[in-house]
């Protein structure tokens, strides 16, 4: 599958792009605040791309210009999700490397991802979440057009072995359709 935007290529990863991945995951302003931990070496980010990148519904964000992937968008659809929705429903995940903040490309992916989900999985409602102090990525989902529904307070972070507040927001088919 590949979903295409103004700026963005919106396609599987590839084992080859180990490097560019760990090139941004390594970074620990990225991968913590969206509950996972900094890649340790370019070995670390092919497991990642072979175990975790490799979901259905799960694409890398290829910036146009280079031609290279700057960041992640996913849907966990159903029992993918860990926040126990039905089929008819996703989560949305999404991270972006930092030196490509500020420049609009999540909420960009997030939109063809949203139009993505409604139109062609028509798929009912998309939940998104982030974790307290995650000011970026709560912006994107307000950006979106996601509504708060609830916090989520001591939530287990397995892979960062603590604990958190989760903000969990919303966004139905029909809320979409009618911007």
């Amino acid at each position: 599958m590949l979903l295409e935007t103004e700026r963005l290529i919106l396609r599987p990863w590839q084992e080859a792009e180990a490097e560019d991945l760990f090139l941004y995951a390594r970074d620990p302003e990225v991968g913590p605040a969206a509950g996972w931990p900094v890649h340790t070496s370019v070995e670390n980010s092919l497991e990642i791309i072979r175990g975790v990148l490799s979901a259905p519904e799960t694409y890398a964000v290829v910036d146009k210009e280079t031609n290279r992937p700057i960041g992640s968008i996913g849907l966990m659809i159903g029992k993918a999700s860990s926040i126990g929705i039905p089929d008819t429903e996703a989560e949305l995940g999404y991270w972006l490397g930092a030196p490509h903040w500020g420049k609009g490309f999540i909420p960009e992916a997030a939109r063809e991802i949203i139009r993505y989900a409604f139109q062609d999985l028509k798929l009912e409602t998309l939940w998104c979440g982030y974790y307290d102090g995650n000011v970026k990525s709560k912006k994107v989902q307000e950006k979106c057009g996601f509504q708060y529904r609830y916090t989520k307070e001591a939530v287990y972070c397995a892979l960062l072995d603590e604990t958190r507040t989760e903000h969990i927001t919303c966004l139905q088919r029909e809320d979409w359709q009618s911007t």
